[in-house]
């Protein structure tokens, strides 16, 4: 940013963007310049520039003078524009009025230039001139009429009928899904494209990349009715007269390939059950498949099984292990008996290794990832990215240290080359014999990076906590739900009589907890709700005098260190329009906190 010189051409420039504003028409000349000349800053952007972010205080109101600004929700690649202002435009109307912190953020599109006001100039206008109180109110009401959901077609309600079959195949449907839009009707080369959220010009450009020959027209629908429409093109109406015994799955690698298109995260095969994969967190029917034979799930997994996890699967009725479908695609498996039969759960595992800015990580996990030793621990429910956050974090530590890195996982998930540190990957139940085991092992194999892949048991947790005592930087995981409940978990495995001596060992060795969820993003996706508790002196102390209960304190008031509350980013990832209320009610454990910062917010 930088501040403009009122040359000429400039103040002729900026009379033309007022003359177009509403809300300064009813100004006098003499007001007009008065607020130009005296009151206001003229300031000009590049391309990229943020004007105001996310947080900033409603100080000040912006006019456009030249160029176009965005209004943005979210960071990095989860970033949305929401809408786009030009000349004449105003910018954080609604702060200066409600005296709030900004709640969007405003980006420059191409060299920009705007007049900044403070509150006062704004206050001043409206009493001075009543009349612009009034263009203020019509100018605020158009901008909400522009976003404003359209109420729902009459014909498109939750009990209305569902659309052919063939006509929904327009689409993919994982493109229907993530986006919540449906073909809902079909007259010659026509059609009425149904939308939950909301239709902008880039969702209408995707459509008709799509369906390049069709007529594409936008009408509102009811969420009630496309999940309708979804259920029933995902095979529940086809599986009502089932005759046969086989679901019609010729080779796993087929609905593997299908899985990977349609951008699903797990796949469950059940005996006597239609084949579900979970796409953005919901778990739905496959189209076109019919219900499992009791038999035929194993005789799907079989071929690819090696002859020890087959000996194993039918001694003790569960098995683990990885399957490679080719060398963009691995899959980790986990086997099971069930009273109807056997069941499979296959979860995708990227080819693609994301680094921890594509991830939208925060910046201390990229601290502790280069710790030359210490504990860090990320923790979340199964399903919650922990495994995808840990491989960044190796990923980091593989590029940038010269250095052993140690994995013991079950199973191997991420691949990982060495690059310019040397990685070892050990799967628990081929190459040893537990997690345990192999800590013990790790500790004569000179690791600098040790990856624990669950601490499962009292003997694994208490060889981490020793690796990392040695001088070691150990990654690992536990399925806890936040920071405090992660240490408790951890001092809760032991015995009484030493609890103490766990509580010296924590205090001294961990570098902090990342505990995770992943929320359902409105329009489709998922996007990371995350709690970060950074370890410092104080908090140390707290853990070694078992007052975990004041950690929650030392996180509220240490945020400017990397601490944040899960609340916290439930509450940003509502006001940014990513999740529903609904969502991060379902993912808070403070429901309390949470319903009252959220008060009547949608």
């Amino acid at each position: 940013m930088r501040v403009v010189e009122r040359t000429p051409e400039i103040l002729t420039t900026t009379n033309a963007a007022f003359d177009t504003n509403p809300f300064f028409e009813p100004l006098t000349d003499a007001q007009r310049d008065q607020v130009i000349s005296k009151a206001g800053v003229i300031e000009a952007y590049a391309d990229g520039e943020y004007i105001l972010k996310v947080g900033d205080p409603g100080d000040f109101l912006f006019v456009i003078i030249s160029g176009e600004v965005a209004v943005v929700a979210g960071e990095g690649e989860d970033q949305i524009e929401i809408t786009r202002l030009e000349r004449s435009q105003m910018i954080g109307e609604m702060a200066v009025i409600l005296n709030e912190k900004r709640t969007a953020a405003c980006v420059a599109r191409g060299e920009t230039i705007i007049l900044k006001l403070a509150r006062e100039v704004f206050h001043k206008v409206l009493t001075a001139v009543p009349e612009a109180a009034m263009s203020m109110m019509r100018m605020l009401a158009e901008r909400l009429k522009k976003t404003s959901r359209p109420p729902a077609h009459k014909d498109f309600r939750g009990d209305a009928p569902i659309p052919p079959v063939e006509i929904l195949r327009l689409l993919p449907a994982a493109f229907m899904q993530r986006h919540r839009v449906a073909p809902v009707r079909k007259h010659e080369n026509k059609i009425l494209l149904g939308y939950c959220d909301r239709m902008d010009n880039n969702l209408l450009a995707a459509v008709g990349h799509l369906l390049p020959a069709m007529k594409l027209e936008p009408v509102s629908i009811e969420s009630d009715y496309f999940q309708k429409i979804m259920q029933n093109y995902a095979g529940d109406a086809l599986v009502t007269n089932q005759t046969t015994d086989n679901s019609g799955i010729k080779h796993i690698d087929d609905l593997l390939n299908r899985l990977v298109e349609e951008g699903g995260s797990d796949l469950h095969l059940s005996a006597g059950q239609v084949p579900r994969w979970r796409i953005d967190g919901s778990i739905r029917p496959i189209a076109g498949l019919l219900k499992l034979g009791n038999s035929e799930v194993f005789q799907l997994l079989e071929p690819i099984m090696r002859p020890d996890s087959i000996e194993k699967f039918n001694k003790s009725g569960d098995e683990d292990f990885a399957y490679a479908m080719d060398k963009h695609s691995r899959f980790r498996i986990n086997l099971l008996r069930d009273h109807q039969g056997v069941s499979a759960v296959f979860r995708h595992i990227p080819n693609t290794i994301f680094t921890l800015e594509e991830l939208g990580m925060p910046e201390i996990l990229k601290r502790w990832a280069e710790s030359p030793k210490g504990l860090v621990l990320v923790t979340g429910p199964t399903g919650s990215g922990k495994s995808t956050t840990l491989a960044a974090m190796v990923d980091h530590i593989n590029r940038t240290r010269e250095c052993h890195i140690l994995t013991i996982e079950d199973p191997v998930e991420f691949v990982h080359q060495s690059r310019k540190a040397l990685v070892n990957q050990r799967e628990v139940g081929v190459h040893t014999e537990s997690f345990s085991r192999a800590l013990k092992a790790a500790l004569r194999e000179d690791p600098d990076v040790v990856l624990v892949g669950e601490m499962r048991d009292l003997e694994t947790i208490n060889m981490a906590l020793e690796t990392a005592n040695t001088g070691h930087l150990v990654l690992a995981t536990l399925h806890t739900s936040t920071a405090m409940s992660t240490v408790n978990r951890i001092v809760d495995q032991f015995p009484a009589e030493s609890q103490e001596q766990i509580r010296a060992g924590l205090a001294d060795n961990l570098l902090g907890v990342c505990c995770q969820t992943l929320c359902r993003k409105i329009g489709g996706g998922r996007v990371p709700a995350l709690e970060v508790m950074v370890m410092d002196f104080g908090m140390s102390n707290m853990i070694r005098e078992g007052k975990t209960h004041m950690l929650l304190t030392g996180m509220t008031t240490g945020q400017s260190r990397g601490n944040r509350l899960l609340n916290d980013d439930l509450v940003k990832l509502v006001r940014s329009g990513k999740i529903t209320k609904e969502e991060a009610h379902s993912k808070a454990v403070d429901l309390g906190d949470l319903a009252k910062r959220l008060g009547s917010e949608k």
